[in-house]
């Protein structure tokens, strides 16, 4: 028992600070998916789900290319769960910040992500959909 106790303390110790990859999808998802958004992007980015930054059949660590162009604009060591919860507002800001800075990337295509969602495509070429 106190092996498990002693385990598990190490575990909390050692972890880092969890990123807030929920608020990040959020943030996507209202961004991206709105009223004005084709019926069709909104199906199927509802569908591809954390496949939009992701490559699908992956752990999830494993990024497509839109999700490393987002991830090198999320700072991950200030983003995490307990700052999203303390500075609602900002965090809301730097994440919008990022995707939009991630969007004028451009993918294998040739084509800015940004462009590609703006003409209802997911951004990503190489996600596994």
């Amino acid at each position: 028992m106190k092996r498990l106790v002693l385990l598990a303390g190490c575990v909390c110790l050692l972890a880092p600070h969890a990123l807030a990859t929920n608020e990040f999808n959020k943030e996507w998802r209202d961004h991206y998916l709105t009223d004005e958004a084709p019926a069709a992007f909104t199906s199927a980015a509802r569908k591809a789900g954390c496949n939009v930054c992701h490559i699908k059949g992956e752990k999830k660590t494993e990024h497509n290319e839109y999700g490393l162009a987002a991830k090198a604009f999320l700072d991950k060591e200030k983003l995490t769960k307990e700052f999203v919860k303390a500075n609602p507002e900002e965090a809301k800001k730097l994440i919008v910040d990022g995707l939009k800075k991630a969007g004028e990337k451009t993918s294998k295509d040739g084509k800015k992500f940004a462009d590609k969602l703006k003409a209802g495509e997911l951004p990503a070429t190489d996600a596994g959909l």
